[in-house]
């Protein structure tokens, strides 16, 4: 997903202008550190459901003062740095905006993604 240009084709919406007041993007990318132990990650496999992950996005998408919820999570073998996870939340004010974000993240990860992390051991 290039961010500049999805966000630039939620702007040619209808009712993007009238609605939106705030836009915020989430650009996940692999830790060099495992967060339970702080082991160093190697590589880290990820399989997403992007059927899961649209449901989720259409779901909040219908929420009060939500115009838009949008995201795309890779699938593969990565390596420490490399990006994983893009989600754009687009709504009218940041009360509404903020928390959506949070609980897309929270959502996508818990339902919509399986993953392996590879650490090194010395």
């Amino acid at each position: 997903m290039d961010i500049s240009k999805a966000i630039a084709e939620l702007k040619k919406r209808p009712g993007f202008t009238e609605n939106v007041g705030m836009v915020l993007v989430h650009n996940g990318v692999v830790r060099a550190t495992r967060r339970a132990d702080s082991a160093p990650v190697t590589r880290l496999e990820v399989h997403p459901d992007q059927r899961k992950i649209d449901a989720i996005c259409a779901e909040l998408s219908t929420r009060p003062g939500i115009f838009a919820v949008e995201a795309k999570a890779l699938s593969g073998t990565f390596q420490p740095g490399d990006d994983l996870l893009y989600i754009i939340v687009a709504g009218d004010f940041r009360e509404n905006v903020h928390p959506m974000l949070l609980e897309a993240l929270n959502r996508i990860k818990a339902e919509a993604v399986s993953k392996s992390e590879h650490v090194r051991v010395d």
